[in-house]
């Protein structure tokens, strides 16, 4: 069944590749997108929603807070109704992450680097990585499998305001699997915008699926948005 899982993503991926705006995420074509230039202070505050029937609210703010020749530091702190949380990230530079998170919050420091954009990213492009999180034993199951795809660009409306953004559609399967249980499945629909170096709407979705047993099925995740509230430069 894992590997049924992946390989559909994989799949689909495939199909995406061969697409001039890939399936799923629409948009027209437009200029790559270069690696954003940051500066201490550069200050990103997204609100978020998550859940059904009772959602999860939160505003988490990203904050670069230093940055040397070793690397560029991230804190990012977030709080709400039932969640308060706070991390730090490692970037060697901007999109490749060293330490830092792939699933809501937690802290993963990643083997190899994480590469969460990668520039210039142009409509049509893909890439894929098996990561591992060194903070966890090696386990049975396998690390962390991701897959990216870049769409077109579109208008997007957020609380910060409007955005000429591109699209990316992530497909990824986490390194949670157990014993009675397969491997969490994202797949998450984001808009960067180059104006803001950043993200400005992300869609998340996961779920998994329980191993054969009288009570097994698909268990939902996530069903949560996050969207831009401001954006402020840092002192140049």
């Amino acid at each position: 069944m894992k590997a049924l899982q992946w390989i559909v993503a994989a799949g689909a991926l495939a199909v995406l590749a061969g697409c001039a705006s890939p399936p799923g995420t629409g948009g027209t074509a437009g200029p790559p997108v270069a690696a954003p230039t940051l500066k201490v202070g550069d200050r990103w505050v997204y609100r978020g929603k998550d859940g059904y029937r009772v959602p999860v609210l939160w505003e988490e703010t990203h904050e670069i807070v230093a940055i040397a020749p070793q690397g560029i530091t991230v804190r990012i702190a977030g709080k709400g109704n039932t969640v308060d949380f706070q991390r730090t990230e490692t970037w060697t530079a901007p999109g490749v992450v060293t330490v830092g998170a792939v699933y809501e919050s937690e802290t993963d420091r990643f083997d190899p680097a994480l590469v969460r954009w990668k520039y210039p990213m142009a409509t049509g492009d893909t890439w894929n990585q098996t990561l591992r999180d060194l903070n966890k034993p090696p386990g049975p199951y396998g690390g962390i499998r991701r897959q990216v795809s870049v769409g077109g660009y579109e208008s997007v409306t957020t609380p910060a305001g409007t955005f000429d953004a591109i699209k990316l559609r992530i497909f990824m399967q986490l390194d949670d699997e157990t014993f009675w249980r397969y491997p969490t499945q994202c797949n998450y629909l984001v808009w960067y915008a180059p104006a803001v170096g950043a993200m400005v709407r992300e869609e998340q979705r996961s779920h998994y699926r329980e191993k054969e047993g009288i009570d097994s099925g698909t268990v939902p995740g996530q069903f949560a948005t996050i969207e831009l509230v401001s954006f402020t430069p840092g002192a140049r």
